[in-house]
């Protein structure tokens, strides 16, 4: 946070005219803006909303309401020694008027030669195109570890709140991802149950985080009960995964190595991929968001970028987390020309998060297929390895058979050697599937299920393996040249 002051606080002293920060805490860049322009000694900070007009000004508090254009008239008239520093709330639903956008345009060259500067604040970005290369637009981080740390600190000497300093970072780091008004409103929560706050509110941050994220329309909260003692075979990716988790650790920084960046795991559907995903968060004790690739895409211009961004963002936020991204093969395998290169754009912007981040966020890939995916999305780098998940083996096979029926049958007393030499190209999904078929047969007859229950489920299930031959075929040979590493 304090590196986001510092270069902010340097756009004011280079004299940039017009800054764009993309906020929706308008209270907290309000807090930031007092300070950093004391802190460079500027004469007048002055803020305008349409309805309250200008604010801190004592001599025109309250003038210029609902009228936009007079306040940009004013802000031009000001005294260009006298360095001043307007913010303007809002101001997204006025960029489209002509008059308006022609004085933005002449303040932009108007201002560089005073020691004013016009910030605007917004959710959004600004609409107008040909003021694009006029405003620097920069985003407000959500508050960092440390921000977090002083307000919880703040509040729980402000209502005598008896916490020690573990805890005050336990919440902290369960509060990462949320704003400042979010994490007030839980504070305020708590001391209306039980008048303190305390370790007992994590539960509540957590769910204030579901709610967070729910909103966003893009990531979900993803609970999961699976560990990856559910997930039958697949020993060599357990075993770099639980090397992975141990990297997070501060004795892996200390020791020289990097925070782990993700792993993408590609093989035919009912691999396991998916449930990989899941059982990792509930081993790792860390939150899962899964994103959908397809809600990032949005039919105006520009938008998809924004989403990707405030994705990320809100991702690295609530880190340390994972961030699954389900079928990705699906967001990105298609033509860029038939969306006028909006995937390709979005992608890229991923592409280059991962390349880059050192946040605490691990990201999981999963995909069914290669051949639409893009070659800079498989190269090193962008994630820690590549896996492909085969169809299970024979002993993987007794694996997941064994338990599936110890999840539901757990007294089952029959050898699984026939049915395990009759599954040959099934997946662990449709092994699954197999066992639940096998119990419909024998509770439709009032009995326990049995060996022969299996052996018809099994013979009646026309397995992926079959109707989609080729392309699996085409996957295994694909990994047989030394582009994916055996999950097995």
């Amino acid at each position: 946070m304090d590196s986001w002051c510092k270069n902010l606080e340097l756009l004011i002293k280079s004299r940039t005219p017009l800054i764009w920060i993309i906020t929706k805490e308008e209270e907290r860049l309000q807090n930031i803006l007092e300070v950093s322009c004391k802190k460079l000694r500027i004469k007048r900070f002055t803020s305008w909303d349409c309805v309250n007009g200008l604010n801190g000004v004592l001599n025109e508090k309250g003038k210029f309401s609902n009228n936009p254009l007079g306040v940009l008239n004013w802000f031009r008239e000001q005294n260009p020694e006298l360095s001043t520093v307007l913010l303007v709330k809002d101001f997204y639903k006025f960029y489209d008027d002509p008059t308006i956008c022609r004085t933005i345009k002449e303040l932009s060259y108007l201002l560089k030669s005073t020691n004013n500067n016009l910030i605007f604040s917004s959710h959004r970005l600004p609409s107008s195109e040909e003021l694009d290369d006029l405003v620097t637009i920069i985003n407000l981080p959500l508050p960092d570890q440390n921000v977090l740390l002083d307000l919880i600190r703040k509040i729980a000497l402000s209502t005598n709140s008896n916490i020690n300093e573990a805890d005050l970072n336990l919440l902290a780091l369960a509060s990462s991802g949320l704003s400042e008004t979010k994490v007030k409103q839980v504070a305020a929560k708590a001391l209306t149950q039980r008048g303190k706050i305390s370790k007992d509110d994590i539960e509540d941050i957590l769910e204030e985080k579901k709610q967070v994220i729910a909103r966003s329309e893009i990531l979900e909260f993803f609970e999961s009960n699976s560990n990856q003692n559910d997930i039958g075979g697949l020993k060599v990716l357990k075993v770099w995964l639980e090397q992975r988790y141990q990297a997070f650790s501060q004795e892996a920084r200390d020791y020289g190595l990097p925070i782990p960046k993700g792993v993408l795991l590609v093989g035919p559907q009912g691999t396991g991929k998916s449930l990989t995903a899941k059982s990792i968060s509930k081993s790792w004790s860390m939150p899962l968001l899964r994103l959908d690739v397809g809600r990032l895409f949005s039919s105006l211009v520009g938008s998809s970028e924004a989403r990707t961004r405030e994705t990320i963002s809100r991702a690295e936020a609530m880190s340390p987390c994972i961030l699954w991204i389900d079928e990705i093969d699906k967001g990105f395998g298609g033509d860029a020309r038939s969306d006028g290169g909006t995937s390709q754009r979005v992608l890229a912007s991923l592409l280059t998060w991962m390349a880059e981040k050192d946040s605490a966020v691990f990201v999981i890939a999963t995909a069914n297929s290669i051949e639409k995916l893009p070659a800079e999305l498989l190269r090193k780098g962008r994630f820690d390895e590549i896996f492909f998940l085969d169809l299970p083996n024979e002993e993987e096979r007794s694996s997941i058979l064994d338990l599936h029926l110890k999840k539901r049958r757990p007294n089952y007393d029959f050898p699984l050697s026939t049915i395990i030499d009759r599954t040959n190209g099934f997946s662990g999904a449709e092994l699954e599937q197999a066992v639940i078929e096998g119990m419909h047969f024998s509770f439709s007859e009032k009995r326990e299920l049995k060996e022969k229950d299996l052996i018809k489920a099994v013979s009646e299930l026309v397995p992926l393996s079959r109707t989609a031959k080729e392309q699996i075929n085409y996957l295994k040979e694909w990994s047989s040249t030394g582009r994916a590493r055996p999950a097995s």
